[in-house]
C-alpha cells in the first residue's frame, strides 16, 4: 500500500511514497502492506484522512522500477507542523533511509564471483514448498559462529532487478551447520521457524503492547559446489543481539516482559500443544526460535517436550502483559515464587545455550539411597490450603457473558489476593481489532471474572462445576468447549475444565508439565549456584508440582502420590517418607483408585488385594469381594500393557494368580460375593492353562484338580437341594 502525502511547499510539490523495503516475492510485499496498514492506523482523526490525497495507481512492476530510477536521494522533504503524525513519520523514515550506508561496504563484496542458487521457500499455511533460482554473492570466510552454526556474509540481488547494481543488493546471512548434519535438518529448521512466525502473527492478532515478528528463512541449495550444499539465509539486520530465554529455562536477567508474555501465550493458545522458546533477535524481530511439543519428534533435536516446558515455566513469573492478554499464572510453590528473583541472578551460564535431547535429561544430584526425607509436614501443609480454598468457594448458577467482544484471547487464573481472575476460550473465527501497538491504559483494561466465557454461544461456565439441567445444553457445551483452542495454565481452571470435558484420566499435558517440574526439583536440578547439596534440594515444590500432576490425571504422578502414602517403593520421590496414619492411608487409597481406574495394572492388583484382605484399604473402605473380584478381573484383562506400556505379565502378579484367587473366592463366598462353585471351577480351569502357557506345569496341575473339587461341591449342593 502506498501513500500519497500533500505538502504545502510549492518547492517539494506532491511527495508519493512507498514501502522502503524492496520486495523479491509475493510473501515480501505482503508484509510491506501489512507494516503500511500500520501507519496509516496512527491517523489522528478523520480530517486528516481527508486531507491525504487519493493513492496512486501503479502497477507493483511500475513500483518496483520506480523504486530503480527514482532514488530516494532526489526526494526534498521537511517536516511541517501542519502535516499530521502518520506524514511526519513517513518522511522522517524517508530521511533515515536516505542517510543509511551499507554496512558491509568495506568488505566489497560485489567483487566475489556470482552464483546461481536455488532457494526454497516454505509457505506454513499451505505446508508446500516452492523454489526459484537467484544470484547471490558469498564471502568464503565466516564472520561469525554459534554452538552449532557459523554465520556467512552474502549479498543477494532482487529477481525484478534489470540493472544487475550488486552495490545496491540486500544483505543477508547464510548459516551452514559446523557438524556435518542430514539434509533434512535444514528443511525441518525453515518449517521451525516459519511455523513459529505464524505464532507470531497469531500474538499480534490480539494487540499486545508490543508486536513481534520472526525473521522469514529459506533454503539455497549451491547447485553448482561439490555436494550441493545447503544453507541457511535471513536477512540481515543491524542492532544488539540479545538471547531473551533458552529452550532449557534460562532467562535474561534484565528482564523484558514481551519475549516471555510471547512464550506463555503459545502454550496457552495451542491448547498446551506445543510453547514457543529459545527467543533471541535484535529487539523484538527473533530468530533461532524452538518449539517445545507433547508428543511428536517434530522440529528437531532442540524440542525437549514436557521437560522444556517444565524449565520455561519455573522461570516465568506472569508480567504486565500477561495479564494484559488474560494469561493465566501457572502454579508455582510459595518458595518458588520466593527465590524467583534469586534463581535468575544465580542461574548457570551453562543452560543459556540451546540444548538437544538427552543433555538436559542428566542429574545434577541424586540424594543417597541411605538418607530418608520426611516431608509429611510439606503434604499436610498441601492439604490445608487445597482444603481451604475449596470450603471458601460458592458454586454459581450459568451466567450470561459481560465481557466486551474486543478483549484479548485467554484465561485467568485465581490472583493471589484472592480475587478470581477470568477465563477465556475464543475460537479460530474470532477477530481482533488491529488497533495502534500502544499499551492500553490501565483504566481501559478488561475487567476480570471467575468463569470460562465462550464468545458464539453465550454461555459462561463458573469456577467450579455447574450443573447442565438438560442433555440439550450438555451436548452444547460439548460441541463448544471441543472447538476452542485455548486453555488455562493453572491448575485449579484445568481441573474445571476437564471436569466439565469429562476427561478424568490423562491427557493433560499441563499434568505432564507439573509431573517434569517435581522430577527436576528431586535431582537438584533448580537449586540455585553450582552447589550439589542434597540438603538444598526444594522437597516442598517438589511434592507440589508431583501432587498437582496426580490431580490433573497424571498416571505416573498419581501412582507415585498412591505409593508415597502408603509407604511403598516408587521410582520418583524415592527418597521421601511420610509418617503413617489414618489420613495418609486413606488419601493413598484414594490416589491408588485413581490410578487404578487410569489403567494401573499394579493398582488394579493392590486394590483388589486390598479389598480382599483390608491390608492397606484405610478406614473409610471395607472388605468386599465383589470389588476384589472386579479388579482382579480388570488386572487379568490388563495383559499386555497399561496405558504407559510398562508393564509386562511375566513378571509381577501374572494373569493365571489372579484368576485363582477369584476362584477361591467364589468358592467360599461371603463379604457381599455370592457362592458360586461353578464360576470358581471354570475360573480355575482358565488359570491352569494359562499357567501351562507360562511353562507352570506343576501349577497348572493343582488348579485342574481344584477346578474338580469346586465341580463336585457344586453336585453336591444339587443332590441336597433335591434331597
Amino acid at each position: 500500500m502506498s501513500h500519497s502525502i500533500s505538502s504545502n511547499d510549492d518547492e517539494f510539490g506532491d511527495i508519493v511514497l512507498f514501502p522502503l523495503t524492496f520486495s523479491d516475492d509475493e510473501e515480501e510485499q505482503e508484509d510491506l502492506t501489512e507494516s503500511s496498514n500500520d501507519a496509516s492506523d496512527e491517523r489522528e482523526s478523520e480530517n486528516e484522512v481527508e486531507e491525504i490525497k487519493p493513492k496512486a495507481h501503479m502497477t507493483l512492476r511500475q513500483r518496483r522500477l520506480s523504486k530503480s530510477y527514482a532514488p530516494l536521494a532526489n526526494l526534498k522533504l521537511k517536516v511541517k507542523p501542519g502535516q499530521s503524525r502518520a506524514q511526519n513519520h513517513w518522511i522522517m523514515a524517508i530521511k533515515k533511509a536516505r542517510d543509511l550506508s551499507d554496512p558491509w561496504a568495506s568488505f566489497h563484496i560485489e567483487d566475489i564471483k556470482t552464483e546461481f542458487c536455488i532457494r526454497h521457500r516454505y509457505n506454513p499455511h499451505k505446508k508446500t514448498w516452492t523454489k526459484d533460482e537467484v544470484q547471490v554473492k558469498m564471502m568464503k570466510k565466516p564472520f561469525n559462529r554459534g554452538a552449532m552454526r557459523q554465520c556467512f556474509r552474502l549479498k543477494k540481488i532482487s529477481t525484478f532487478s534489470r540493472s544487475g547494481d550488486w552495490s545496491h543488493a540486500q544483505n543477508y546471512v547464510a548459516k551452514r551447520y559446523i557438524e556435518k548434519v542430514d539434509r533434512d535438518v535444514y528443511f525441518q529448521d525453515v518449517r521451525l521457524q516459519m511455523d513459529a512466525k505464524v505464532w507470531g502473527e497469531e500474538y499480534n492478532r490480539h494487540n499486545p503492547p508490543k508486536k513481534v515478528d520472526i525473521f522469514q528463512m529459506y533454503i539455497l541449495e549451491f547447485k553448482d559446489r561439490p555436494g550441493e550444499p545447503l544453507y541457511h539465509l535471513e536477512h540481515f539486520i543491524e542492532g544488539e543481539y540479545i538471547k531473551y530465554n533458552s529452550n532449557s529455562g534460562f532467562v535474561d536477567e534484565n528482564l523484558r516482559y514481551t519475549p516471555q508474555a510471547f512464550s506463555h501465550f503459545t502454550f496457552e493458545r495451542s491448547a498446551h500443544n506445543l510453547i514457543v522458546v529459545d527467543i533471541q533477535g535484535v529487539g523484538d524481530l527473533y530468530t533461532d526460535p524452538q518449539i517445545h511439543t507433547v508428543g511428536s519428534c517434530e522440529y528437531g533435536d532442540g524440542n525437549l517436550g514436557a521437560k522444556g516446558m517444565a524449565l520455561f515455566f519455573h522461570s516465568h513469573i506472569c508480567n504486565d502483559i500477561c495479564n494484559s492478554l488474560n494469561l493465566t499464572e501457572f502454579d508455582l510453590s510459595p518458595r518458588e515464587i520466593a527465590t524467583h528473583k534469586d534463581f535468575l541472578r544465580a542461574q548457570r551460564k551453562s543452560i543459556m545455550q540451546t540444548k538437544v535431547r538427552g543433555e538436559i535429561e542428566q542429574c545434577l544430584s541424586l540424594s543417597p539411597s541411605s538418607e530418608k526425607i520426611d516431608i509429611t509436614r510439606f503434604l499436610d501443609h498441601q492439604r490445608t490450603c487445597s482444603t481451604g480454598v475449596s470450603d471458601g468457594h460458592t458454586p454459581t448458577d450459568l451466567d450470561s457473558p459481560s465481557m466486551d467482544d474486543e478483549e484479548p484471547m485467554s484465561v485467568d487464573s485465581p490472583s493471589p489476593s484472592g480475587v478470581p481472575y477470568g477465563v477465556r476460550f475464543r475460537s479460530p473465527s474470532d477477530t481482533d481489532s488491529q488497533s495502534s501497538m500502544t499499551k492500553e491504559p490501565d483504566d481501559q483494561r478488561t475487567t476480570n471474572h471467575s468463569h470460562f466465557r465462550f464468545d458464539h454461544h453465550q454461555l459462561t461456565l463458573t469456577n467450579h462445576l455447574p450443573t447442565l439441567h438438560t442433555l440439550e445444553e450438555e451436548e452444547a457445551f460439548n460441541r463448544m468447549a471441543g472447538s476452542q483452542n485455548a486453555r488455562p495454565s493453572c491448575v485449579a481452571l484445568e481441573k474445571d475444565f476437564r471436569k466439565l470435558m469429562n476427561h478424568k484420566i490423562g491427557d493433560s499435558i499441563l499434568g505432564k508439565v507439573h509431573h517434569e517440574m517435581a522430577k527436576y526439583h528431586e535431582v537438584g536440578r533448580f537449586v540455585l549456584g553450582d552447589s550439589k547439596d542434597e540438603k538444598l534440594i526444594d522437597w516442598e515444590s517438589a511434592i507440589f508440582h508431583e501432587e498437582h500432576a496426580a490431580e490433573l490425571g497424571e498416571l505416573e504422578a498419581m501412582v507415585t502420590m498412591a505409593k508415597l502414602y502408603l509407604g511403598q517403593d516408587r521410582e520418583v520421590l524415592v527418597n521421601c517418607v511420610v509418617e503413617p496414619s489414618d489420613e495418609h492411608t486413606n488419601r493413598g487409597v484414594d490416589f491408588m483408585v485413581e490410578a487404578a481406574e487410569a489403567g494401573d495394572r499394579g493398582a488394579m492388583v493392590y486394590m483388589g488385594r486390598a479389598f480382599e484382605t483390608g491390608d492397606g484399604l484405610g478406614t473409610l473402605r471395607s472388605v468386599s469381594w465383589e470389588d476384589a473380584v472386579y479388579w482382579y478381573e480388570q488386572a487379568v484383562k490388563t495383559h499386555d500393557n497399561d496405558e504407559g506400556g510398562q508393564f509386562d505379565c511375566t513378571i509381577n502378579d501374572p494373569s493365571y494368580t489372579l484368576m485363582a484367587k477369584q476362584a477361591e473366592m467364589y468358592r467360599q463366598g461371603g463379604h457381599g460375593l455370592d457362592k458360586d462353585p461353578q464360576r470358581a471351577g471354570d475360573l480355575y480351569n482358565e488359570a491352569a492353562e494359562a499357567a501351562m502357557e507360562a511353562m507352570k506345569g506343576r501349577l497348572a496341575n493343582k488348579y485342574f484338580a481344584l477346578a474338580e473339587e469346586a465341580y463336585g461341591e457344586m453336585e453336591e449342593e444339587e443332590v441336597e437341594t433335591t434331597g
